[in-house]
């Protein structure tokens, strides 16, 4: 049996917690959760310190950890029953950021938006957009085939555009996503 390095793995943790919680919170939206998801990730990835068999893979392991987690919690639907629930935040929310720049406002609105997909098409878009992983580095993470992974940006940028209506400038293209 191969051996735990322990300091290793602690540099590892210390060095990439705050990508690795950016991704988990863009997935989940919520900070509890994301970080909840991201120790059950690192925890599986210790489990597995002693096998990889290149530690500049871990983070690559630890992503997909972190995404086939948050889509069985998701199927579980069990960890959404602990979640507090405040006012659904109504199309007039955008006017209340309007004191901000427009960036701002447009960031919020465009992640308000992003958190109404459903879970398979906010990791890709997650991924495939804020992370910058390529299409193959996505469907390894998600552990599903490239194929998937299009169909899924595809459906959700779709989405995105039919919720957002007039602002859909925001959103990348479907010729964007094919040249990424």
């Amino acid at each position: 049996m191969a051996q735990r390095d322990t300091a290793a793995f602690a540099d590892f943790v210390a060095a990439r917690s705050p990508a690795l919680f950016r991704t988990a919170y863009l997935m989940v939206g919520d900070h509890g959760l994301a970080q909840d998801l991201v120790q059950e990730a690192l925890t599986k990835t210790y489990v597995a310190w002693p096998r990889l068999r290149e530690v500049s893979r871990a983070e690559a392991y630890t992503r997909k950890a972190i995404t086939t987690t948050y889509i069985s919690w998701w199927r579980r639907k069990a960890w959404r029953a602990e979640r507090p629930r405040g006012e659904v935040p109504d199309a007039g929310q955008r006017e209340e950021l309007q004191g901000h720049g427009p960036d701002v406002v447009d960031r919020a609105w465009l992640w308000q938006e992003l958190r109404t997909l459903p879970p398979r098409q906010r990791t890709a878009i997650v991924l495939r957009y804020y992370e910058d992983l390529s299409e193959a580095q996505t469907a390894e993470a998600m552990g599903c085939a490239v194929g998937t992974v299009k169909s899924q940006v595809a459906q959700g940028l779709k989405r995105l555009r039919e919720q957002m209506g007039a602002d859909v400038e925001m959103i990348p293209t479907s010729e964007m996503a094919v040249q990424r």
